[in-house]
């Protein structure tokens, strides 16, 4: 299949509040200079927000992360999980037809599609509610043939069933994910053979049935404010989600030491950590002297370089250099190693003038060829 751009494309995007909160935390999660790393979980709530990525979409991550718009759209469009056109609002039904799921029944799934929501893929159905499309193995070849349906897997399914199932979506239901047979997990049809003491003190669910039941969000748009909310693993009240809260801290024997002595003995106990690790340090490089390079306060000719083309370089962080008064690329092609310390001490993530090669790549296009 083609993965483009859809034709038809919103103003505009934003995050709810609570989601651009949650956005937020993820990039904190990777140091500077690394937040592009957080592009595949924040595509991923815009989905999860709007069901499918629009360009505005695309374009406000890219901004979020300061990475030029090509490189998200790469990512969204490599990745088959992202949806890059309008899908159904209540669900969009994925079935895997690989050769397990293929030889078990896969293809009576999508006979159902055709029939209960539109006979090619991708196209929505007429009320707008669903969509499907048939996708390469997702891995579940034991319970074949399945579907994923937005988060989660529905596996052991039969295509009476399989139809219920879409009945029960379209009624504003919310089926219960994992093995539609009775089966636990990935157990053999004809049950255990081995860990039988095991099945008499299992929970009703396996832990991602167990999960996904929890928290209820199988098909329906995450607006943030759910549990969890701003990190994936901690909610409101402060639970990681999907385990039960803490025990209360049982107060202290009497025997324990005074707490004073405590705080004594662990002080040490951090200083002798710290003498340890100072004999084995490497010395840290020494600092680069900043010296600022030739800048100009307008381009030349009023005709600027588009600094675009260098990797890694966007709209917003293409502004940002012609603020310092860089609009050519020569200017760039010339900066000597104090230079690029200047320059990297005024930008928001460092480090990426030379992880990028900026400096080669500037030269290539100052010479009129292609990087």
């Amino acid at each position: 299949m083609l993965r483009r751009l859809h034709a038809e494309q919103p103003d505009s995007f934003a995050f709810t509040p609570a989601n651009l909160a949650w956005a937020e935390g993820q990039i904190t999660k990777y140091p500077d200079g690394r937040q592009a790393s957080a592009v595949i979980p924040l595509l991923w709530r815009a989905q999860e927000q709007e069901s499918w990525l629009s360009k505005p979409a695309i374009e406000s991550i890219a901004d979020m992360l300061d990475m030029a718009y090509i490189r998200v759209l790469e990512v969204a469009s490599f990745y088959f999980m992202f949806q890059l056109q309008p899908v159904g609002t209540v669900a969009h039904i994925q079935i895997c037809g690989t050769t397990s799921c293929m030889i078990c029944g896969a293809e009576d799934l999508v006979a159902i599609c055709k029939e209960k929501i539109a006979n090619k893929p991708h196209e929505v159905s007429a009320d707008g509610r669903f969509s499907w499309e048939e996708v390469e193995c997702l891995g579940s070849c034991t319970n074949a043939p399945m579907a994923q349906i937005g988060k989660d897997y529905y596996e052991d399914l039969t295509a009476d069933g399989f139809a219920t199932l879409l009945d029960d979506l379209a009624a504003g239901k919310v089926p219960t994910p994992g093995p539609q047979n009775g089966r636990y997990s990935s157990e053999p049809l004809s049950g255990l053979t081995t860990l039988q003491d095991y099945e008499s003190g299992k929970a009703k669910y396996n832990a991602s049935v167990q999960l996904a039941t929890d928290l209820g969000d199988t098909i329906k748009r995450i607006q943030g404010d759910e549990v969890p909310l701003l990190t994936p693993w901690i909610g409101k009240n402060g639970v990681v989600a999907g385990r039960a809260a803490e025990a209360p801290t049982p107060p202290a024997p009497a025997t324990a030491k005074p707490a004073a002595k405590q705080a004594e003995e662990a002080k040490k106990a951090k200083q002798a950590k710290q003498a340890k690790q100072a004999t084995v340090a490497k010395p840290a490089a020494p600092a680069v002297a900043e010296a600022e390079p030739e800048v100009l306060k307008t381009a030349r000719n009023g005709k600027p370089d588009d600094l675009k083309l260098l990797k890694g370089v966007g709209p917003k962080l293409e502004q940002t250099l012609n603020g310092l008064g860089f609009f050519h690329f020569d200017q760039v092609a010339g900066w000597t190693e104090a230079q690029v310390a200047w320059v990297d001490s005024r930008l928001t993530f460092k480090g990426r003038i030379e992880r990028d090669g900026w400096i080669e790549q500037a030269r290539t296009l100052a010479a009129a060829d292609e990087t």
